[in-house]
């Protein structure tokens, strides 16, 4: 596992580092009303490399080699449910929209995956993506993909 750590530990710095520079060198910092548009970005991208670079010197001091990290029977099918789930999300995504994809997307998941209640099933899913279109689509202004339900 410490090699797999080290790894993905160096690509997450290596995204963390390009995707900070990305957002200083194509979108505003600062601008006349206060923070532009690639000021998040920066800092989302430094956070990414700074927890990046926390998990490689973890893995470099650790001397053990640790269990196996490729998940193997029960892991592996719950692995790929959500491999198959996400691409089924993201291939639907025009048919059903942010909003209505999202509320199934984790339902299926919560119900499917996890084993929980109807109740909380429905709640959660029902919440997360009314929350997800109040914070983007209504607050940010930011246009969610539309499905032919017109939501």
């Amino acid at each position: 596992m410490r090699q797999a750590d080290r790894i993905g530990a160096a690509l997450l710095l290596l995204l963390g580092v390009a995707y900070a520079a990305t957002a200083l060198q194509r979108y505003t910092y600062w601008d006349a009303n206060g923070p532009g548009s690639g000021f998040f970005p920066f800092w989302l991208g430094l956070a990414l490399a700074a927890l990046a670079a926390l998990l490689l010197v973890g893995a470099m001091r650790r001397a053990e080699a640790g269990r196996a990290w490729v998940p193997r029977g029960h892991g592996a099918a719950r692995l790929i449910a959500v491999v198959v789930a996400t691409a089924a999300f993201i291939a639907l995504m025009p048919v059903l929209g942010m909003t209505l994809g999202t509320a199934l997307f984790l339902g299926v998941l919560l119900r499917a995956l996890e084993r929980h209640t109807w109740r909380a099933t429905v709640s959660v899913s029902l919440g997360v993506a009314a929350a997800n279109w109040v914070v983007f689509a209504l607050w940010l202004k930011v246009p969610f993909p539309v499905g032919v339900l017109g939501f």
